[in-house]
């Protein structure tokens, strides 16, 4: 594709999705790219911005920890078109700088995520209906064990029967370790790549030690309230039913930054304006967030973010 005919096909996915959600009552909002706090995460790195004389400030991984504040200060449902930057990514769908469609609706469920989606691709994608599956019977089905239930053992056993590549020194980290890593391989080698062929799919109840910043589910308390969409193979957007409380989230965020130290990552600072915009404040909803340039890849039915995009690799 020539340069214009890029630029012609990312303005027509952005009119769509911005009629999408314009007409169901969001409201774009601008979060800043640089600011004093970062969301730690286990395995997404952020990059640090030196300033002369002031205390260095963070390129956000994602507008999240910014927008959730919008919420508790009583936005309502909000989305945003967000740069967003992560240390170390490159691949033909990953870079170091990309955009993210992010999106809040406070009161809905992952079963208003689910038909949101459906639609949202039908739209930009052309896709028709999606299909939810929970990780207990895609993991079942695809690589023979339940990552819910499993040990670690099980799930490092169900990679090397499904041909998976165990990476060295797994004996030497704790248990839960050991789990989170066999799940994370049987998700990307295994799984992942037998999603979304026909129809989109919603890949739902998650290990709890995979919540990240979801609730439990209170009906099946070893899950979270979690989900990824993928579509082709391609892991498009992922989001949950948000965990309002300020306790259960500061339990992650340590929980996340002692991942990173065993990693060899650096610990990173908490968020402490996040924090207190939780409690009675935040209003129970769902998140979303959308690789927007995976989104315009599949649309275009190419195979690499770099095809839809007119500037990669630091421009």
């Amino acid at each position: 594709m020539t340069a214009r005919e890029i630029l012609k096909r990312r303005a027509n996915v952005r009119r769509t999705v911005r009629r999408h959600f314009d007409d169901r009552g969001y409201l774009e909002v601008d979060t800043p790219v640089l600011a004093a706090e970062v969301l730690p995460e286990a395995h997404i790195d952020p990059l640090a911005v030196p300033l002369a004389g002031r205390p260095a400030r963070w390129l956000q991984a994602s507008p999240e920890n910014l927008m959730k504040r919008l919420l508790a200060a009583g936005s309502g449902p909000i989305y945003q078109f967000a740069h967003a930057f992560r240390d170390g990514e490159r691949g033909p769908q990953h870079d170091v700088e990309f955009t993210l469609l992010e999106w809040y609706a406070p009161g809905t469920t992952l079963v208003d995520a689910a038909a949101e989606l459906a639609d949202l691709c039908a739209a930009v994608l052309g896709t028709s209906g999606i299909e939810r599956v929970s990780c207990t019977d895609s993991f079942q089905a695809l690589a023979g064990v339940d990552p819910v239930t499993a040990s670690a053992d099980e799930l490092l056993a169900a990679a090397t029967r499904t041909g998976c590549q165990l990476p060295e020194g797994l004996a030497a980290i704790p248990e839960a370790d050991r789990r989170d890593r066999g799940f994370e391989l049987l998700l990307a080698e295994v799984v992942q790549p037998r999603l979304g062929h026909g129809r989109p799919t919603l890949l739902e109840a998650w290990p709890v030690s995979q919540a990240a910043f979801a609730r439990i589910d209170p009906d099946q308390p070893a899950t979270a309230r979690r989900f990824e969409l993928f579509v082709k193979g391609v892991e498009l957007a992922n989001g949950w039913e948000e965990e309002t409380a300020r306790e259960p989230l500061l339990e992650r965020i340590v929980a996340a930054n002692e991942a990173r130290r065993l990693a060899g990552r650096p610990i990173l600072p908490v968020p402490q304006r996040l924090l207190a915009a939780h409690g009675p404040a935040m209003p129970a909803g769902l998140g979303a967030a959308l690789g927007f340039d995976r989104l315009v890849m599949l649309a275009a039915g190419a195979t690499t973010i770099d095809a839809v995009r007119c500037f990669s690799e630091g421009g």
